[in-house]
């Protein structure tokens, strides 16, 4: 389909909330899965949480937006493999593909869930891989207050889930009730499921998956990276996470011939550290 058919949204936010990621998807998340080397043409990666994180990284608009400036008016894919995020900045994206002057093809290598659902969403051809996962739900949320502020917010978050129902249903065909119940489910969508529900107009070839180097050093960034995500969750701030961190390099010091923690001793920490933590 066109995406030029599909629904605009309007994104507004609001102060003293933060989108979330769900549990579920973070475990089932494999950062390593990305499009397969030699991929011609231009592309745009959706690899990571949406919105910015701690550490600098994270998908954007911003960074959507100076990725197709680069582009150009150009057919552009976007490869997506990312456990969504800040679902209103997930929105943003998905208004500036829809909003790209050439076609927008769009490849879910491993799971698109949440927030990147939707910008999965936003090609006017999307491919998913026979066991790549799409999972929708309603909007995920951080909040503090008394039970008016959260009335409050469950009342301006119903535009949200309604547009987001909107989306899907567009792309899909299903009905925007059908929809909305699926997201009051979280409904977890595998490859031939999308195709068949109309979500996905095709499988993905095989061998345009690939995954990442598996060497020790980009093993322990990943790690940092999931294990910050999942502190977060845990209630630990920013500051708290960086010291545990920082502990465990330090108690590994001597790993490595230098007088430094080895990658790999500093990943299988963490992924202990991880384990605990989805524990919580």
């Amino acid at each position: 389909m066109s995406k030029r058919n599909l629904p605009k949204v309007n994104v507004s936010a609001r102060p003293g909330v933060h989108s979330d990621i769900s549990p579920r998807a973070l475990q089932r998340w494999a950062p390593d899965v990305r499009a397969a080397e030699g991929d011609a043409g231009a592309s745009i990666s959706v690899l990571d949480p949406i919105g910015a994180d701690m550490w600098g990284d994270g998908v954007t608009a911003r960074r959507i937006s100076a990725a197709l400036r680069s582009i150009g008016d150009r057919p552009v894919t976007v490869n997506v493999n990312s456990p969504g995020g800040d679902f209103f900045e997930g929105l943003a994206i998905y208004n500036i593909l829809r909003e790209h002057s050439q076609p927008v093809t769009v490849n879910v290598l491993g799971i698109a869930a949440s927030a990147a659902s939707v910008i999965a969403m936003s090609g006017d051809e999307v491919r998913i891989a026979r066991a790549g996962f799409l999972m929708i739900h309603n909007t995920w949320v951080l909040a503090a207050g008394d039970r008016n502020a959260f009335r409050e917010v469950a009342d301006w978050l119903e535009p949200f889930d309604r547009a987001a129902a909107d989306i899907y249903a567009a792309r899909s065909g299903i009905s925007a009730a059908e929809v909305a119940g699926m997201l009051d489910r979280e409904t977890w969508i595998g490859g031939q499921a999308a195709v068949d529900q109309g979500f996905a107009d095709g499988l993905l070839p095989a061998d345009l998956v690939g995954t990442a180097d598996a060497d020790s050093a980009s093993a322990s960034i990943r790690a940092e990276k999931k294990f910050d995500l999942l502190a977060r969750r845990a209630g630990l701030s920013n500051s708290a996470s960086r010291e545990i961190l920082a502990e465990l390099k330090s108690a590994r010091t001597g790993a490595a011939p230098d007088g430094a923690p080895g990658a790999a001793d500093v990943a299988q920490g963490l992924q202990k550290l991880l384990a605990d933590l989805k524990s919580f």
